[in-house]
């Protein structure tokens, strides 16, 4: 997770914008370590959301509201107090660190205008929402932390307020470029902890970035580097710092397989190989990132035991499919035991009695010689037709392992997309999707329900500002329903070749044929929902729906096309097209 000085900076931009000027009319408490500001500004009123939580701090604007609790917190008590109507001076970001600061002008009881300060520091296991008086004397704190729980800095009430530094480090900003070369010759750590160690609110992804930017091996230590390397790691540390001053932030995140990797303000060029989404508000970017995150969790979790269920056929057909293949290339034997046994027929009347092995020409390799062992407890003309017996067996175990082969490889296939739709389940009804195909394929035994089910999953739906309209299965059961329901026979079927995907319909409008774009958009779509997702080049196989069949006792998604045209696409939703309601 990167909630580093970037995406602070980053997030104080967007609330200078937003909320500086604007008056504080609600403060509510829903959990012990969240709070809510209700700040209207102008016309409009935003909703800032705060949470000091130890594994999952965050602040960002939201439109989400949550219960207000009957009985407020003495916290929330005391903010209402002192701040509410109060008017926001100023959102910063102190020396570049992960905190954030808001100074509050409010009216007290005499009628005087007071400066407070509400303090949100995001750090971990220590973040903490404090509120000081102007004179940064701490009046409470969403945490209390004493002398008992840290010897570095107490946060109680009546305290003064001052950040830790338990490390001098360097404000990455303001830094010069004589100063940032010389600590190369004080150093000798590696190059992705010379960043962390020595810059505020650098993260380790920064630091990773950095050093990609400048093709150096992050894991190297600084002291081999030469001139030209460390020049390169400041340019690269100078072009980033350089669009943090000048405020050209990019809020994007990462995802692989639909599940979020990462999140940040600037572009991840270490990154190129996953999907990206980008938006003009990281508050938006935070929101949609951890949301996307716990619906991930959450769906693993309720997924756990289907996708242990396919884990362990999946392995099983592994090591059956590796030891069917190592005994059909033991078949291979066969030929030379069919050519034993004719060279042995051809010159047994040279040997009339037992041999431990004979010297022969091979008449069909130019007379070369060949050495042929045999059993001496047999006449020549036995080995001959032991070795005539074992090619026999070996062409029938060839003839049914080649049939054995393809149906474990088949399975293989099966069991490989059920695991990657997975990654595109998003509800309960789409596990029970998976749930119930598994069933069908006999890997979970079918119990009798006495309530049949009352909602199915639906495919996704995706429209193009043309009005062309694209369904994408997520499942196997989708895929077929899609594909043999939905579509018609001239609507166009989109796949990625090869590799475990999702059936792509292009609905026609009319009888006339779609723009070349429209076609784009569809490969598009079938690349993204694919287990190529991400890659900058992904075949697609694409064809009339007419043309794709259904194979006769096949597991679901199953088809048979034949005379298909294929294209090269980029495995990334085109961002023309919208996803509506099926």
């Amino acid at each position: 997770m990167a909630f580093d000085g970037i995406v602070i900076a980053n997030l104080v931009d967007e609330l200078q914008q937003k909320l500086v000027g604007g008056r504080i009319l609600k403060c509510y408490q829903p959990e012990k370590d969240e709070l809510i500001l209700s700040i209207k500004q102008q016309k409009l009123t935003f909703r800032l959301f705060l949470c000091a939580n130890a594994s999952l701090p965050l602040i960002y604007l939201t439109e989400k509201q949550k219960e207000n609790p009957l009985t407020a917190p003495n916290f929330c008590m005391l903010l209402r107090k002192h701040i509410m109507n109060g008017k926001i001076l100023s959102i910063t970001q102190p020396d570049f660190e992960r905190v954030i600061e808001l100074e509050i002008e409010h009216v007290n009881e005499l009628g005087d205008y007071c400066r407070m300060y509400l303090i949100m520091e995001l750090m971990g296991k220590h973040s903490n929402l404090i509120f000081c008086n102007e004179q940064r004397i701490i009046l409470d704190s969403i945490k209390h932390i004493s002398a008992q729980m840290s010897s570095v800095r107490e946060v109680l009430p009546l305290k003064p307020y001052f950040l830790v530094q338990a490390v001098k480090k360097a404000n990455p900003l303001f830094i010069a470029k004589e100063e940032f070369l010389a600590l190369f010759s004080t150093q000798a750590i590696q190059c992705r902890n010379f960043f962390v160690q020595n810059f505020t609110g650098i993260s380790p992804l920064l630091a990773q970035e950095f050093c990609f930017r400048a093709n150096i091996d992050s894991d190297r230590p600084i002291s081999s580097l030469n001139k030209e390397e460390i020049f390169s790691l400041y340019q690269a540390f100078d072009q980033i710092r350089e669009q943090v001053r000048q405020k050209k932030f990019t809020p994007s995140i990462w995802l692989e397989q639909n599940q979020p990797i990462e999140f940040s303000s600037v572009d991840l060029l270490s990154h190129v190989h996953l999907v990206k989404k980008t938006n003009e508000s990281i508050s938006c970017i935070l929101e949609e990132y951890y949301s996307l995150r716990s619906q991930f969790t959450r769906m693993k979790q309720k997924s756990f035991d289907l996708r242990k269920i396919v884990s362990i056929a999946y392995e099983r057909n592994r090591k059956k499919y590796e030891l069917q293949k190592a005994q059909l290339e033991d078949t291979k034997k066969k030929e030379q035991y069919r050519l034993y046994g004719e060279l042995i027929q051809a010159y047994q009347y040279q040997y009339p009695t037992p041999q431990k092995e004979i010297l022969v020409e091979n008449y069909y390799q130019n007379n070369e010689k060949i050495l042929i062992p045999l059993d001496e407890q047999f006449s020549v003309a036995q080995n001959a037709s032991y070795y005539f017996e074992r090619y026999q067996k070996l062409k029938r175990t060839e003839e049914n392992l080649k049939g054995f082969v393809q149906e474990t490889l088949e399975e293989l296939n099966y069991l490989e997309s059920v695991n990657h739709s997975f990654a595109f389940a998003s509800s309960t009804e789409d596990l029970q999707d998976i749930r119930e195909e598994l069933m069908e394929s006999r890997y979970i035994r079918r119990k009798p329900q006495k309530n049949k089910r009352s909602k199915s999953s639906q495919p996704l739906h995706y429209v193009s500002p043309e009005g062309f309209s694209f369904y994408v299965g997520k499942n196997n059961v989708q895929n077929d329903y899609v594909t043999f329901q939905l579509a018609s026979s001239l609507d166009w079927w989109f796949h990625a070749k090869g590799i475990p995907g999702s059936h792509v319909i292009l609905k026609m409008n009319d009888t006339n044929e779609p723009p070349e774009h429209i076609f784009e958009y569809a490969a598009a779509l079938a690349a993204y929902y694919s287990k190529a997702q991400g890659n900058e080049k992904v075949e697609i196989d694409y064809i009339q729906r007419k043309y794709v069949k259904k194979i006769k006792n096949k597991k679901p998604g199953a088809v048979l096309y034949h005379t298909n045209y294929s294209l090269i696409i980029s495995g990334k939703i085109p961002h023309a097209l919208k996803i509506v309601d099926f």
